[in-house]
């Protein structure tokens, strides 16, 4: 077994390659200057001793330590955990490590001490992946951050040269009405997400917007608060069916909301999706498997963890090349509607007239 004495060095790598320890350094950084039969040399070496580089080395070299600090929050849930696996992935393809600080709720505004440590920790840049929640972004307007250590916020309302990564709520809400629109359903009620939340009231106006269209008045016995929980859900299913009786169809602002209202629509014995539509938002894994399986907004979280590292690495190498910052800066992803059985009423009718077809086929 290798200790720190007997590991091989790049010295010793480049006296086996008959090279400079510079070409060996370039070789590492896959450099161009190399020619290709001297690259392979190089790598042949490294390969036969086992030569590991020193990140440790190469931070003191270049001055970076090739660490991102990642704040999050509520890693129990799916969303903040896709999302985290999002950015180790690129994190570890761009050469970064993370350094990763867990706020104790998403609507925490101390956030002094945690950028305190990551800031004495030297990370050459923040993933400030936590969703904007009520005050949780009034610290952005007082000197919190330091203006030599990027940041890159994730979930939040556009603000003027602040990077930001997220998803188009409003559109995705437009897509779910619009859908249910189509499939014939009028009167649609929502459950929404905690108001508090930047995302959930999006998703509530595009709600609220597109029945306006409609000449459809919404009021407050078409719509209950939830807290994205199954629970919620399921309280705020029971509340709507009693102030909203003549309701037709739900549009629940998440997955585990829209799982308790399908329950809901099966204890009164509705027929989903003939007598009753749902349609979530989030697409969980689990959704296909509801029975009926679940319409929902499918959301890239993972790759919109992909993104926050690519973005805050760009903002990084322009600093240290001194060059300005390719466009775009921010990027909002587009979410995609999946039709499943909750809602698809015209599946359902064609499968109707398919089997009647057959019916008369054989003579019935």
């Amino acid at each position: 077994m290798l200790t720190r004495s007997n590991r091989p060095t790049i010295k010793q790598v480049a006296a086996a390659a008959g090279v400079s320890t510079q070409t060996v350094s370039r070789v590492l950084n896959d450099r161009p200057d190399v020619s290709p039969e001297t690259r392979e040399r190089v790598l042949n070496v490294i390969e036969d001793l086992g030569y590991q580089p020193s990140a440790v080395a190469r931070s003191l070299i270049q001055q970076r330590s090739y660490t991102l600090g990642v704040v999050t929050a509520g890693l129990k849930y799916t969303g903040p955990s896709r999302t985290l696996s999002g950015i180790t992935q690129a994190a570890a393809n761009k050469g970064y490590s993370l350094l990763l600080m867990e706020l104790p709720s998403f609507d925490s505004n101390n956030v002094t001490p945690i950028l305190q440590e990551l800031y004495s920790r030297h990370v050459d840049g923040v993933i400030w992946a936590v969703p904007e929640v009520g005050e949780n972004r009034d610290w952005l307007d007082a000197p919190h951050l330091d203006p030599k250590v990027p940041t890159v916020f994730l979930n939040m309302e556009s603000r003027k040269d602040t990077p930001i990564v997220s998803i188009d709520n409003y559109l995705g809400g437009r897509m779910v009405m619009e859908h249910l629109f189509e499939q014939g359903y009028r009167r649609i009620g929502h459950i929404s997400g905690p108001l508090d939340w930047w995302e959930a009231r999006q998703r509530m106006v595009a709600w609220k917007d597109m029945l306006k269209e409609k000449g459809i008045n919404a009021n407050d016995n078409h719509w209950v608060e939830g807290n994205w929980s199954s629970s919620s859900g399921a309280r705020a299913a029971q509340v709507l069916f009693e102030k909203y009786p003549e309701m037709d169809a739900v549009f629940a602002a998440n997955d585990q909301m829209a799982l308790s209202v399908l329950q809901a629509a099966c204890e009164r014995s509705l027929s989903v999706p003939k007598d009753f539509g749902i349609v979530g938002f989030d697409n969980l894994e689990e959704s296909p498997y509801f029975c009926p399986s679940l319409s929902t907004v499918q959301v890239e979280q993972q790759n919109m963890g992909k993104a926050a590292v690519e973005r805050i690495v760009r903002i990084i190498e322009a600093g240290w090349q001194n060059t300005e910052v390719a466009e775009p800066l921010s990027v909002v992803f587009k979410p995609t509607l999946v039709v499943r059985e909750s809602s698809n009423r015209r599946m359902l009718q064609i499968e109707k007239e398919v089997v009647a077809e057959k019916f008369h086929e054989f003579g019935g």
